[in-house]
């Protein structure tokens, strides 16, 4: 299972174009919405979640990969959930697929998972990725960590967990299928 945390204030195609690309490769993703089921983003685009974080919070929860998609207010609220930031530290200690992308890098390097890491982010945000070596490009993955720039690499970022979970041929096939 992986999980997408969608708050307010998300760059909508970060999560949108993500999604839609692993359920292209049939990988099971429910997304949790943060507070309730419909999200908005900055350019007021609406959707709906498959839960909310309190329906999240009502069980344990087990995943393979976690993903973070970006937008600043959403990532501040990612930021600032305890329950986000302490799933996202469970999946990563068990081994499991740490994701974000534009701003959303920046919670894994404020609870201390980029030590000694290469990774990307939004411009503007390096400053929070500590202990991490950013680079310029696109989508960086380093072992268990993807981390992507923004929304214009949204697709790539998800062929990239695609990759990671799939396999690259998996990844490749898919992105044949949409012409990329």
């Amino acid at each position: 299972m992986i999980y997408m945390f969608c708050a307010n204030g998300v760059e909508e195609v970060e999560a949108l174009a993500t999604l839609d690309v692993l359920r292209r490769a049939k990988l099971e993703v429910t997304t949790v919405g943060i507070p309730g089921t419909e999200v908005s983003g900055p350019h007021n685009i609406t959707f709906k979640a498959d839960i909310t974080i309190a329906e999240f919070e009502s069980k344990p929860r087990t995943a393979n990969a976690v993903i973070l998609p970006g937008g600043g207010v959403g990532t501040e609220t990612l930021a600032n959930n305890r329950t986000v930031c302490d799933f996202v530290k469970k999946v990563y200690e068990q081994g499991g697929l740490i994701c974000a992308i534009c701003a959303a890098p920046s919670v894994f390097g404020r609870l201390g998972l980029l030590q000694g890491k290469k990774a990307t982010c939004y411009p503007g945000f390096e400053r929070y990725l500590k202990g991490a070596s950013t680079l310029p490009d696109k989508v960086v993955v380093d072992g268990k960590i993807i981390t992507a720039k923004g929304m214009g690499c949204a697709i790539q970022f998800g062929l990239a967990i695609i990759s990671a979970l799939k396999g690259k041929k998996e990844a490749d096939l898919i992105a044949d299928s949409i012409m990329f």
